[in-house]
This record gives C-alpha cells, sequence and structure tokens, in this order.
C-alpha cells in the first residue's frame, strides 16, 4: 500500500501486524530491552520491514540503530523513514541521488482523541478539517493531518537537524489529488543547493490505516 505513495524510485516493505521471522540484532535489541513486548514486536518487525527495503535496494541489510532523537540510523549511501502503528509497520528507502529526505507516517484512520487537534493544528487548520470533514466523509482529516505533521518532520530533520514543532508547519491538503503541501513557517529547509519553502506531500486512507509520505527529490 505505502508504494502506491511514493516515488518510483523508494524500495518498500510493509507488514499488518508483527511477523513471526522478525528478529532483531542484539544491539537492537538492547533499545527495546525495557520496552513491552508489544512495543519489542512492532519495533522488530519495522526493523525486519527495513531490512527487507534494503535488500530490495541492493544496500546492507544489517542493524539499524538509532539516531538524534531516536531517527534510524541508515547505511550510507541511504536515505529512509520507518513507521508503526496497530496494525501496520513498514520502512522505504531510497538512495540520495534519486531522493534527498524522506519521511513517511501511518496512523489508525480514527478521529484524534478530543483536544488533540487543538494542539497540533493551526487555527485556520482547525477550520479546513472540520470543513472536510462535513464536505468529504469518511476520511479521519483531522488524524490525517496530525500523521502529515510527523511525515513533514521526518523528512524535515534529516536536511536541517532542527526540531519543527506542529504549529511551525501550515499545511492545505488536495481531497481529491491525494496530496498535500506543507508551507515551513520555522524558515527553509536547504537540499543540496536548493531552498525549500515549502514540501509536498501525499496521502492515502485504505484498510483501516491513514498513510503520509513526504518525499525531497535530488
Amino acid at each position: 500500500m505505502i508504494e502506491r505513495i511514493v516515488p518510483a524510485e523508494v524500495e518498500t516493505a510493509e507488514a499488518y501486524g508483527d511477523l513471526a521471522e522478525a528478529t532483531l540484532f542484539p544491539e537492537e535489541a538492547l533499545l527495546v530491552k525495557s520496552a513491552v513486548q508489544q512495543r519489542r514486536g512492532e519495533f522488530a518487525t519495522a526493523r525486519h520491514c527495513a531490512r527487507q527495503a534494503l535488500t530490495r535496494l541492493g544496500a546492507p541489510a544489517g542493524a539499524i540503530l538509532t539516531g538524534e532523537r531516536g531517527s534510524p540510523l541508515w547505511p550510507r549511501g541511504v536515505v529512509g523513514s520507518i513507521t508503526h502503528c496497530a496494525g501496520y509497520r513498514a520502512a522505504v528507502v531510497a538512495r540520495p541521488a534519486h531522493v534527498t529526505s524522506i519521511g513517511v507516517d501511518a496512523e489508525p484512520a480514527l478521529p484524534l482523541p478530543s483536544g488533540v487537534l487543538e494542539a497540533v493544528a493551526l487555527p485556520d487548520e482547525q477550520i479546513a478539517v472540520k470543513e472536510l470533514l462535513e464536505s468529504v466523509p469518511g476520511i479521519p482529516w483531522d488524524r490525517l493531518l496530525f500523521s502529515a505533521k510527523e511525515s513533514v518532520y521526518k523528512a524535515w530533520f534529516p536536511l536541517t537537524r532542527r526540531f519543527l514543532e506542529f504549529e511551525q508547519a501550515r499545511l492545505v491538503f488536495d481531497p481529491v489529488g491525494g496530496t498535500f503541501t506543507a508551507h515551513l513557517l520555522a524558515g527553509p529547509a536547504r537540499a543540496g543547493d536548493r531552498t525549500l519553502h515549502t514540501f509536498d506531500g501525499r496521502w492515502l486512507s485504505e484498510k483501516g490505516i491513514v498513510l503520509t509520505a513526504v518525499a525531497i527529490p535530488a
């Protein structure tokens, strides 16, 4: 499913739940040694997906540790992103010659808990979400907004090495084309010799899952 919202040059792997064959390298297991079983299971399956995607890319599929702010540490010459939520795990990887940075996020296709939209959305975004909930029912637009902001951050951080608050990106959705634009209110990001004031993304709501992706082309 996730392959439908990323560029053709991106390799993907996904799983609808935890896989019995998913195992961790010892150094990966240390990262979740104190976690509950559910967390260890989704972590292992997400890493399993990442290794599948790396193999398809022709890259080393060894241990994937975590770096600053918990971001995955990919092999040299690889950019990627990992996501997991209830019932779904996925990973995407690409070569920097094709994609400079990428972020993906998965969420259950359910409304956000009370009060969360107000915490993560700008006033005009809240208005837009409420209008979309009325005009295009059947899609949890509030949850989609949350997911898209997560994907924006995952693509932003490797380029800037700076945190991005929820209110520092203003999102506008195309409900027909399955795309969105993120206006970077925290300042531009640099990608090679380009200065980016916006990120473009894609979204999908299917099988009880909301998926979003932001891929910055090389």
